[in-house]
């Protein structure tokens, strides 16, 4: 009953977290693509803008033109996250597993509802960094699991 409880925790966890930056990502293109469109805004001079740039290629412009493996990569690493989460994981881990979730469902919703043809669809991307590449809410959240687990595993050595 114990290890069931705790699977339920980690779902929810994981699934709450991909929910929520699927959801944020979601408005947060949708407001990009009213009002950046034709005004980018300068927040932070020579630092931060909020654009508009439709990506048909990977995270931070990488892959051009690469939709398609892009998305079934995404499906492919929903489909492990989903299945590596039912086995026992330390918090912060479950925590990035479920931002990664996210970041892909996000961009994997663009790819689909965005396209004409299979998986073609391009990926809004709105913040630009002053040298790096224009990106997404998405794209933040697979960038930060990424830091998160290189963390837990630098500590746990």
């Amino acid at each position: 009953m114990r290890r069931q409880v705790q699977l339920i925790r980690r779902y929810s966890i994981a699934l709450g977290l991909a929910l929520a930056a699927v959801l944020t990502d979601l408005v947060t293109k949708r407001y990009a693509s009213i009002n950046f469109v034709d005004s980018p805004v300068e927040v932070i001079p020579g630092f931060l803008t909020l654009t508009y740039t439709e990506n048909p290629g990977g995270a931070f412009s990488l892959f051009q033109n690469a939709g398609p493996f892009l998305g079934v990569a995404a499906i492919g690493v929903s489909i492990f996250v989903l299945w590596t989460i039912r086995t026992s994981r330390p918090l912060l881990e479950v925590v990035a597993l479920g931002l990664v979730l996210g970041g892909a469902a996000g961009n994997l919703m663009d790819r689909v509802f965005r396209g004409e043809g299979f998986l073609d669809g391009r990926v809004i991307d709105w913040i630009s960094m002053w040298w790096i590449p224009t990106f997404n809410i998405a794209d933040a959240s697979v960038f930060v699991a990424v830091v998160l687990l290189l963390i837990y595993t630098w500590r746990t050595r």
